[in-house]
């Protein structure tokens, strides 16, 4: 399924009607969409000719019309080379344009042109061959946009888009197929597909419970229990597994949820009022009226301080089934319910920072208040390299577990005071590293010897980091691993839970209220909130989707799973407790994700059928 992410592959196979060079029996094929006034597109035009020297008949080059946008000379060339009547024709005329080492020109447009001409016949099949040129220039344009293209040259190999360099190994790498270059193509794509997490965390959850319910369940329920101790000198620091895991590994989960609420706040989609005012408003109902039902159901006592459990929404299981369900689903919907989540979580957050802390340690906790107010400063003072802010956040994480606070709080607090900047100059930094690279390019024999020098890799570095924010740069770094290794990890650390025995009448009842709160109070909440917002003014919602799929999406809000089994791990200390909490998650989550896909698949199929697009 990854490898038909839109975007990513060809849009159309290559036929006989597209300039080819070579066999069509080859194993691999390169299509290009080029322009011939983009100067990269002539540079990387000498390395497909070496390519094409090392492979020879093994590989079959395609090239594709994708003219610069806003150049009206890149559409002329592109127009005028495609009057060509042969294949002969038209190669003489593309490398003619190609060879160019300085900037296109018209005169050099002219030239081809004259040299078309020649074999031209009388006006009119002139202008049949001018129009065909243009048909297909449109063509190639729309395959361009359909296939992901923004700038050229942009090279598919054997129907997979190439991210990679183009100097001539990497190409053969790409194009051969070795084993590394698999591995990467393979682990990018599986990222790129919205359900991947999803998927993981589905699994993990899995696998903890075939291996709490088999003969190993013992074994596997002891192994995180294992203490695991730092020492130096005298001073120690233990955990078992488990707490490793969920104060600690989960904490680079919580940095990457505060980063995203940051970005959403700021560049994303909660920046306005009107365009927050929607999924702000539906979190919070979606956070308060779970939370009610859940009081109403169980009295005072133990289990009273239950009522976060089923307030949270599992963002990565919800999104993964929205992806799934494809077009059937508006993309408004999806941008409405990944923001209410990230909102649904700054609400969890608040929730384990405010009421489920343990015994107060004044004097770490002045110490946090002290690392956070340095955070600040650096913040101000504007540092904008990483590793300091990672450093003060390792000794805040510390901090805030022994002041008696969740110490993934910590990860939290390090989002929050990790800079952002202003949107960086793009043409003047690439202008910049354009001249440093030309310059290194004429150093000849040195270069390939020695590499770039340390003064020109230095300035290029500088440029790279002013690319991005330490904000972005930390999110883009860290959140593969929090995907796709701590989330699983809390999964298998916290999913387990063996099925013995029946339930008594009180564990029943605590079950009802959790998954009553998940499946009846989520999309209650969320749905009347949205309605009060839109009623009083204070929202608008988009026509993209109506109000059922909004229903639909409530239903998905219901996925509670990580958040809700984090926030029960404090909620119920006790075991047995934490594992009839457990299977209410699991159960209302499932039964919260079958009724919002029925929802949305039924009411997307109604919407996209003729009588409903006429409705």
């Amino acid at each position: 399924m990854s490898q038909d992410l839109p975007g990513h592959r060809l849009d159309r196979p290559v036929g006989p009607d597209d300039h080819r060079l070579g066999d069509d029996r080859a194993p691999i094929t390169l299509v290009e969409y080029g322009s011939y006034a983009c100067p990269h597109c002539r540079t990387a035009n000498e390395r497909i000719a070496e390519v094409r020297g090392r492979l020879g008949e093994r590989l079959r080059y395609v090239f594709r019309q994708r003219p610069l946008t806003d150049n009206a000379l890149a559409r002329r060339a592109a127009d005028v080379v495609e009057r060509a009547r042969t294949p002969e024709e038209f190669w003489r005329a593309h490398m003619l344009l190609m060879a160019r080492s300085d900037v296109l020109t018209e005169d050099d447009v002219a030239v081809v042109a004259r040299e078309l001409a020649q074999g031209a016949g009388s006006a009119d099949e002139a202008d049949d061959d001018a129009r065909r040129a243009q048909a297909r220039v449109d063509r190639d344009i729309a395959s361009a946009a359909a296939s992901g293209v923004q700038y050229t040259p942009t090279f598919f190999i054997n129907g997979r888009r190439y991210d990679g360099p183009w100097d001539e190994s990497s190409f053969l790498d790409a194009m051969l197929g070795t084993l590394g270059h698999r591995v990467r193509t393979a682990a990018l794509e599986f990222a790129s597909w919205a359900p991947s997490t999803g998927l993981l965390l589905l699994l993990a959850t899995l696998l903890a419970l075939v291996l709490s319910n088999s003969a190993a369940g013992p074994a596997f329920a002891a192994f995180w229990e294992t203490p695991f101790t730092l020492s130096l000198g005298e001073a120690q620091f233990g955990l078992t597994v488990r707490e490793w895991i969920n104060d600690s590994l989960l904490a680079v989960f919580f940095l990457v949820v505060g980063l995203e609420i940051k970005r959403e706040f700021t560049v994303g989609h909660l920046t306005g009022r009107r365009a927050a005012g929607l999924p702000i408003a539906a979190a919070i109902g979606g956070m308060v009226v779970p939370a009610l039902i859940y009081s109403l159901l169980i009295p005072a006592g133990p289990w009273a301080h239950g009522w976060g459990v089923p307030m949270a929404t599992d963002t990565a299981f919800a999104v993964a089934l929205i992806a799934m369900l494809g077009p059937r689903v508006p993309i408004e919907l999806r941008i409405f319910l990944t923001a209410a989540a990230i909102v649904d979580d700054l609400g969890a957050i608040a929730v384990v920072a405010l009421f489920y802390a343990g015994e107060i340690h004044v004097g770490s906790l002045l110490a946090a208040a002290a690392l956070t107010g340095l955070l600040a400063l650096m913040n101000r003072w504007g540092i904008y390299r990483v590793l300091p802010y990672a450093l003060v956040g390792v000794a805040l994480w510390v901090c805030v577990h022994d002041a008696g606070l969740h110490a993934t709080l910590a990860g939290v607090l390090l989002a929050m005071f990790t800079p952002t900047r202003p949107p960086p100059d793009l043409r003047a930094l690439t202008l910049q590293a354009d001249s440093i690279i030309l310059a290194e390019a004429r150093r000849g024999d040195e270069v390939l010897r020695h590499g770039p020098s340390a003064g020109a890799m230095q300035t290029l570095d500088a440029i790279h980091d002013r690319l991005e924010s330490p904000a972005d740069r930390l999110l883009r770094h860290v959140e593969p691993w929090s995907s796709y290794v701590v989330l699983p990890l809390f999964a298998l650390a916290n999913a387990g839970v063996a099925f013995s025995g029946s339930l008594s009448g009180e564990q029943a009842r605590l079950m009802l209220a959790i998954g009553a709160g998940l499946v009846v109070g989520k999309p209650l909440g969320l749905v009347l909130a949205s309605w009060l917002a839109v009623a009083s003014g204070l929202a608008v919602k988009p026509a993209a989707y109506s109000w059922p799929q909004l229903c639909g999406a409530g239903s998905l809000a219901g996925i509670g799973f990580t958040m809700s089994l984090f926030i029960a791990g404090q909620a119920f200390p006790a075991e047995a407790d934490f594992a009839v909490a457990k299977i209410a998650v699991f159960a209302a989550s499932v039964l919260s994700a079958m009724l919002g896909a029925v929802v949305l698949w039924r009411v997307g199929r109604a919407a996209a059928s003729p009588a409903g697009a006429q409705a």
